[in-house]
Parts: structure tokens; C-alpha cells; sequence
């Protein structure tokens, strides 16, 4: 089924459904409401706003609240209709939202953080809210009390989070490029482990628990999926944005990840094919295809007096190469690099022109993009950022989902 969504995507894109715009500063968080016609957003204006589309096919805000300090992350429960919004000054405030979504009630201010609130969920099996922030913390607090039952610290500021309700098992993504695995406790935790890969800081996360994958968006604008709960270690790189991707959502029913990235980038990645794990970077103290000494081979250069050369190294097999051994260039989509990167003369050979097909397709989202949410059950997507527009899409042309579960394309 995904195979052949793909396929008839490469021709389709994302259509714009509706531009919400309101928020004086950037909006760092917007849902949209399951089963309604209707959005949240949290903004750096300090504003909480509720969205509703009126009969005109505009969305008006229904709900409009001003914070003590900036917003800066947000969650909503919507078979409770609590909302938790964390801020600026490291607190996170509930509110229970009524039925018709025209009134909202404060529950209780949570003192969480000692710094900006990065991201929030709210577990309603234990009744806590787990939330990491600038303090390079993640804190856990009881929903029934508010009180608070445990933090761990990092090394550096810790900026995403997801959470397996049922294990109650949460990854952490920090500004070191590092993801921990937690396992949290009543009033303790304990690592499980630490995953390495991402040269840039983490800054999206997203856990399916049906298949036991993560996957992790970070500033050196590449993606990466870790089979946590299949193959020990195995995980697949993806490049294909050229900024930092600020937002992940994997669909779990037709195998595709939505990413999107600060430039406006939206790619939607076929996973549902037989990729292959990039290689491991060679170490080398001479070019392993021609031997000449790299330049801080002084011994090989003065034995052959030769001057030492750059090097680099083929993304398909992962040898350290020099520039002459390694003159082309090519994409190669199975093992995630749909832009054309460096690969020795040798694997450019064994390439061959179907090998260039691409996995994903890419489209333009003509606004910066610093948080994205998707109902895949509708096929809807939601993307807000730095020049305070909210943008609503209808993602079925190139998602299929909402065919999938039943649902007809708007």
C-alpha cells in the first residue's frame, strides 16, 4: 500500500487548506482539536489561543488568554480537554477547556523548571506531567497533588521529549546531539542508555510503540530511525532537508515519516522499502584506494616525497578516500541520501540509474517551520514558526492516510 501512496505522490503536494494569523510574536506550539474543526496555539506573545472555523471557512479564536511569560511548549489532552502549557520562566500551567471549546478554566500552576519549558506530556494512566526544559533537566510531577516526584539532569540543555505510556520508558533529546533512554519511577529513574549519531543538537523526537522505532530530527539538518526494538543497534540515516529539521510525525498505518525543516521544508519519507545503514567512517592515515598519505602523514610524505592530501570519505562504503578517488558525485536514496554527496570513483560504478529513485518526496512549505503536528486520522497537518503564521494543510495527496482509515480526501 505505501509503495504505491509513493508513487502517486511524486506528483502530488501538501494543499493549503487555511493561513491563521493573530500571534504578534512566533508561535511555538499549534494542535488541532481531534474530531473538531478547530486549533490551539501557544505563542511567544505570551497568548493561548482556541481556533474555531466558523462558517465562512475562517478560524476565529474562540478562547483567547495572555500568560505571566512567554509560551514556549504545550500539550493537549483532548479525551480530558486538559491543556498544559509550559513558559519562558520554567512553570507549566493546566486548564480544562469546556466541551463547546469557548471557555477555559485554570487547574493549577506546576513549578517544573528553573528555565525555559522545551517540551510536555501529560500521561493520564499514572497522572503525571513530564516535561525537560533549559535546565537541563526532566522533571515528572503529579497531576493530583502537583507536586513534584522526580527530576534527572543532563550534561547540556535538554530539548525534546516522547514517552512510552505503557513502559513508561522516555527518551530526551539534548542541545550535545545526544538521546538518553529513561526509565521513570514513582520518585527515582534510571538510564538505560545513551544514543550517539547526530552532530548537531536533537530538536525533534517522535516513538512508535507498535513498531518500538525512534526517530530523531537534529540541527545537522539529517534524521535518523533506531530500531529500538528490533535489530540490537541498527539504525538508518536520512538526509534529503538543507536546514535544521524542526518537527517529525511517522505514520505508523502507511510507513511514512512527515519531517519538516526551518527553511520550510516538508518531505514525507517512504519507509515501508528495504533501506540500507550508512557505513561507518573509516580511519585511515592514507587514501584507501591510490595510498597516497593524507597531509598528516609526515613519515609516509618524507619516505615518498609526496605532498599529503585532504580526505574524505564515500558515503557508500565509508573509506577514507582523496579528492582524485573520489571525483563524482551521486544521490543514493536506499541508504538515505537523496541529494548527490561524495563517493568514490569505484562506488559511482556500481550505482546504477534505478539505485537514484527517489524515497521521498519534497515540497514547500513558503513559511520558516518550528513545530508541526499532524491528525493522521484526517490527513491534516498543522505548521507554525517564526513569522507567526499558522498554516493548515490537507496532507492526503502525498500521505494517503486518511484513504487508509476511511476517510475521504477534502
Amino acid at each position: 500500500m505505501a509503495a504505491e501512496i509513493h508513487s502517486r505522490a511524486q506528483s502530488r503536494r501538501p494543499v493549503l487548506l487555511s493561513k491563521v494569523e493573530g500571534h504578534q510574536e512566533a508561535v511555538s506550539a499549534a494542535l488541532l482539536i481531534p474530531r473538531e474543526d478547530g486549533l490551539i496555539t501557544a505563542g511567544c506573545d505570551r497568548t493561548i489561543r482556541v481556533w474555531l472555523k466558523r462558517d465562512s471557512g475562517q478560524y476565529w479564536p474562540s478562547i483567547y488568554h495572555t500568560m505571566a511569560s512567554p509560551c514556549s511548549a504545550m500539550a493537549y489532552h483532548h479525551d480530558s480537554r486538559r491543556i498544559f502549557v509550559g513558559q519562558d520562566n520554567g512553570a507549566i500551567m493546566e486548564f480544562l477547556i469546556s466541551e463547546d471549546f469557548n471557555k477555559m478554566n485554570f487547574v493549577k500552576t506546576y513549578p517544573a523548571h528553573q528555565n525555559r519549558v522545551s517540551a510536555i506530556t501529560f500521561c493520564l494512566m499514572s497522572e503525571w506531567v513530564i516535561s525537560t526544559g533549559h535546565d537541563k533537566c526532566i522533571s515528572w510531577m503529579c497531576t493530583r497533588s502537583g507536586s513534584m516526584l522526580g527530576r534527572h539532569y543532563f550534561t547540556s540543555w535538554a530539548s525534546c521529549l516522547q514517552y512510552d505510556h505503557e513502559t513508561h520508558h522516555a527518551f530526551v533529546g539534548d542541545y550535545s546531539g545526544q538521546i538518553t533512554l529513561l526509565k521513570l519511577e514513582q520518585n527515582t529513574c534510571s538510564v538505560i542508555t545513551t544514543l550517539k549519531g547526530h552532530e548537531g543538537s536533537i530538536t525533534s523526537l517522535w516513538w512508535d510503540p507498535v513498531q518500538r522505532l525512534l526517530f530523531s530530527g537534529a540541527s545537522d539538518h539529517s534524521i535518523i530511525m533506531w530500531d529500538i526494538g528490533g535489530r540490537k543497534g541498527r539504525t538508518l540515516l536520512l538526509q534529503g532537508h538543507h536546514d535544521k529539521v524542526q518537527a517529525i510525525c511517522y505514520i505508523q498505518l502507511t510507513r511514512q515519516l512527515v519531517s519538516c525543516s526551518a527553511d520550510g521544508g516538508i518531505a514525507v519519507w517512504n519507509m515501508d522499502v528495504s533501506r540500507e545503514e550508512a557505513p561507518q567512517w573509516l580511519e585511515s592515515d592514507s587514501c584507501q584506494k591510490c595510498e597516497q598519505p593524507f597531509f598528516w602523514n609526515i613519515k609516509q610524505m618524507w619516505d615518498t616525497k609526496t605532498l599529503g592530501l585532504r580526505q574524505h570519505h564515500c558515503r557508500k562504503c565509508g573509506q577514507a578516500v582523496c579528492g582524485k578517488c573520489s571525483t563524482k558525485r551521486s544521490s543514493y536514496p536506499i541508504m538515505g541520501f537523496e541529494y548527490q554527496v561524495r563517493v568514490c570513483d569505484s562506488c559511482f560504478e556500481s550505482i546504477k540509474d534505478e539505485d537514484r529513485t527517489s524515497l521521498a518526496t519534497f515540497h514547500e512549505g513558503k513559511h520558516n517551520i518550528s513545530h508541526m503536528s499532524m491528525d493522521t486520522s484526517r490527513g491534516l497537518m498543522v505548521t507554525c514558526g517564526n513569522d507567526r503564521i499558522v498554516k493548515i494543510w490537507d496532507m492526503t495527496p502525498v500521505v494517503g492516510c486518511s484513504l487508509a482509515a476511511g476517510f475521504s480526501s477534502r
